[in-house]
């Protein structure tokens, strides 16, 4: 590799930068008679740093090959089709007509059919949030909509195709906007049964508890999410800094602390106390009144 200057910032970030935001799909949310057209931009992005695989030898780029186990054969797309394996080693081949006899029809309709308590949601439903803007000449019914939203706290509950699929979709307001949050189905979330957890048997020590909360108090804050930072993926950007720049790479060592024990679990939570409030900024105290006595 050549020392010559290169980009290190992800791609994705330079993109971003300068760059209006494009909707992602348009179309109307509609509940009763109402309908109110909408444009529907992504409101979260990926920061991950992504690689390529590369030959250690000559750095070339490793491409990956769809190869028959059977016979070693490298297939081109047409001599691929899909399968659905019902049971070990069984397969039924599914055809491009078969998907069509299913295939969900982009509407471009946010179709509302309940609205619910927001506290009635696990957040386990939820999955990726998408902001919306109102259409042309949408503004009123757009703000309507949000405000009785929030009036009444409640989440309007549909679906909604996108990009071929069907998803269960939550809106919501968020300042002043409306939100839609695509959700999972109620069989696609796991549940906790299978697990080794403690039950109501396993009684908690009440001076331990009385501690516990003096700790989270004391950890207890406003929610600034711009104070977390990927500092995994700042650290990684500048090794590949230093490795374009031909720099030596300091390696951070990493651990992992041990688990508290029962035993000195009531210690540990004291000492942290004790190191919060040390951590506190103080007050200067203040001054005593002097005394009837002594002014006289």
């Amino acid at each position: 590799m050549g020392t010559s200057k290169r980009r290190t910032v992800p791609q994705n970030d330079q993109r971003r930068k300068g760059r209006a935001m494009r909707p992602i799909w348009r179309g109307n949310i509609q509940f009763g008679l109402v309908s109110i057209p909408v444009d529907v931009y992504s409101a979260t992005s990926s920061e991950r740093i992504s690689f390529h695989l590369l030959h250690k030898e000559d750095h070339g780029r490793v491409h990956n090959k769809r190869v028959c186990e059977l016979d070693g054969k490298e297939l081109s797309n047409d001599e691929i089709v899909k399968g659905y394996e019902y049971q070990k080693d069984e397969y039924v081949e599914l055809t491009d007509e078969d998907f069509k006899e299913v295939a969900i029809e982009s509407t471009k309709i946010i179709d509302i059919t309940d609205f619910v308590e927001h506290e009635e949601i696990d957040p386990m439903f939820f999955n990726t949030a998408y902001y919306l803007a109102p259409g042309k000449g949408a503004a009123k019914p757009y703000a309507l909509l949000r405000e009785v939203l929030k009036t009444s706290d409640k989440v309007g509950i549909g679906k909604v195709a996108i990009r071929q699929r069907e998803y269960l979709a939550a809106l919501k307001p968020h300042g002043r906007a409306l939100m839609l949050e695509t959700m999972h189905f109620a069989d696609e979330i796991a549940s906790s049964r299978g697990l080794d957890l403690p039950g109501e048997d396993v009684k908690v020590d009440q001076k331990q508890l009385k501690v516990a909360e003096q700790l989270v108090d004391g950890l207890s804050a406003k929610f600034e999410p711009e104070k977390y930072k990927d500092t995994y993926r700042e650290a990684l950007l500048e090794v590949i800094d230093k490795k374009v720049k031909g720099g030596k790479v300091k390696h951070a060592a990493t651990r992992r602390p041990k688990a508290t024990n029962v035993v000195d679990i009531m210690e540990k939570l004291k000492a942290s106390v004790k190191e919060i409030e040390r951590a506190k900024p103080k007050t200067a105290p203040k001054k005593k009144r002097a005394s009837k006595k002594r002014a006289a």
